[in-house]
């Protein structure tokens, strides 16, 4: 049975927002911010320093990773202690929250590698949201980013998302082979969530056959 779906996602492609409905949908507890949070929490990092750069889900939570893996917090006066969270301290400890959430089931988890932590796990459902490179900056705009930023965020974090799984994975972003379906979020977020929901029967009825 199918009780846990990660989404990855293209950024500036609704993947959170998509992510928080379907966790409302099934009842089932989101791994998005409550991740992050848990992974500060597990190396030390001060809760207070995650609520101080909160601007908004995917550009806090990529950047605070990022960061994570660079071994620094960059203009925090906590920097001395994270300078002693290496890659692959943070790596690891992701994938214990991922793996813990899994255990639990009954969840939604976004991004973080996650795909690829679960990829042989039977009772998960692995999907991948994109949109067209205009659509993500016209979402980018109304959330308030100037165009010249929008179109940069758009082009910057995909790109750092790839060179992260590449290097920690050895595989491409997005691994094609390891997702059940690829959906375009042009086609709106309500449409989006439907399929996803209708996906997760049809292949949970699959593998019950």
């Amino acid at each position: 049975m199918v009780n846990i779906i990660t989404i990855e996602r293209e950024y500036g492609c609704g993947g959170g927002e998509i992510a928080q409905l379907v966790a409302n949908r099934l009842g089932w507890k989101l791994w998005d911010q409550r991740l992050t949070e848990e992974i500060a929490r597990l190396a030390n990092c001060p809760k207070a320093v995650v609520e101080a750069r909160e601007e908004r889900n995917d550009p806090l939570y990529y950047r605070l990773f990022k960061s994570f893996l660079r071994g620094s917090y960059e203009g925090s006066i906590n920097a001395p202690k994270l300078n002693l969270v290496d890659s692959e301290t943070i790596l690891r400890t992701t994938r214990r929250v991922v793996e813990h959430a899994a255990e639990r089931g009954n969840c939604v988890i976004v991004g973080r590698g996650s795909q690829q932590f679960l990829k042989n796990r039977s009772d998960t459902l692995r999907v991948f949201l994109y949109a067209p490179r205009e659509d993500k900056v016209r979402r980018l705009l109304a959330r308030g980013k100037s165009e010249k930023e929008a179109e940069e965020l758009v082009d910057s974090v995909d790109r750092e998302r790839a060179d992260f799984i590449q290097k920690y994975f050895s595989a491409e972003w997005p691994d094609r082979a390891i997702y059940h379906t690829m959906m375009n979020t042009v086609i709106g977020d309500e449409a989006v969530v439907h399929m996803i929901l209708d996906f997760k029967e049809a292949y949970q009825a699959r593998a019950t056959a």
